[in-house]
């Protein structure tokens, strides 16, 4: 019983030491988390960024953005702390999700429409060009993608099929599909069309090279920018472009002076 009488005031210390414990940790955790939290947002700043990928020339409505929380030391230049302010702007540049909208992917305010006409580069035209799967790479050929554009067609001089590169690097602002209907059934069917931004002389001559033969892309590397000048391919060329070198037949002949003979080979 002298036993039990020593152990139970110990225990009951013990009991009442850690509950005061738990309770002061308790406390002191309540009263520093709305200090640190405080903190942590005295140091940061709200961003607007794109709630989704957004592509160029859409004007922005408010569900398509949201805020973030980033450290006042690391804001982006331009970027914009209240959603509002980006009503009914348009994009001039494509936007990822969760990235920042900033004033250099922006349009001037006076622009209030959206569309093609947004990012045309001054001083040049938006042309569109109809084709197919073949002519578009089944469907490879994107918004910002450069291009290569070839020309088959009858060479007038020589009348032989001929192939030639006639513009290079051109930009792809769109793409998209165009329904149209069949003149001797009526049926609807797809026509694939390409929106290409062009000089008013590269127009010009792209315009008059849709009416003489048949046109193809070739996609470019999104950091090529040389321009390779080519003679174009005939089909002569073409037929004999690819066999084995020709070898020139050649003979030996023994030539005898004295007691010296001596051979040589000649060719053909």
């Amino acid at each position: 019983m002298g036993k039990w009488k020593a152990i139970i005031p110990l225990a009951l210390a013990l009991v009442i030491a850690s509950s005061v414990t738990i309770f002061v940790y308790r406390w002191l955790k309540v009263q520093s988390t709305p200090k640190e939290i405080s903190k942590v947002r005295s140091k940061t700043a709200p961003v607007v960024v794109a709630m989704e990928g957004v592509p160029w020339g859409t004007k922005l409505e408010p569900k398509m953005l949201k805020t973030l929380s980033y450290l006042k030391d690391t804001l982006p230049p331009g970027s914009f702390s209240n959603p509002e302010l980006l009503t009914n702007r348009v994009l001039i540049s494509s936007l990822r999700p969760n990235e920042p909208i900033l004033e250099s992917k922006l349009a001037p305010d006076s622009v209030t429409t959206g569309g093609i006409s947004v990012v045309v580069t001054p001083g040049k035209r938006a042309l569109a060009l109809k084709g197919d799967k073949l002519l578009g790479l089944s469907g490879m050929i994107r918004p910002t993608n450069r291009v290569d554009i070839l020309l088959t067609t009858t060479n007038p001089w020589n009348k032989e099929k001929t192939t030639k590169t006639v513009f290079e690097n051109i930009l792809v602002l769109a793409t998209g599909v165009e329904i149209r209907r069949n003149k001797e059934d009526g049926k609807p069917y797809p026509v694939d069309v390409y929106t290409l931004e062009v000089t008013p002389e590269e127009g010009e001559r792209l315009v008059l090279a849709t009416t003489m033969g048949k046109l193809q892309f070739a996609l470019r590397n999104i950091t090529d920018k040389e321009i390779v000048l080519t003679n174009g391919a005939s089909i002569p060329e073409v037929i004999t472009s690819f066999r084995p070198k020709k070898h020139n037949p050649t003979f030996a002949v023994e030539i005898i002076e004295g007691g010296n003979v001596t051979k040589k080979n000649f060719k053909l």
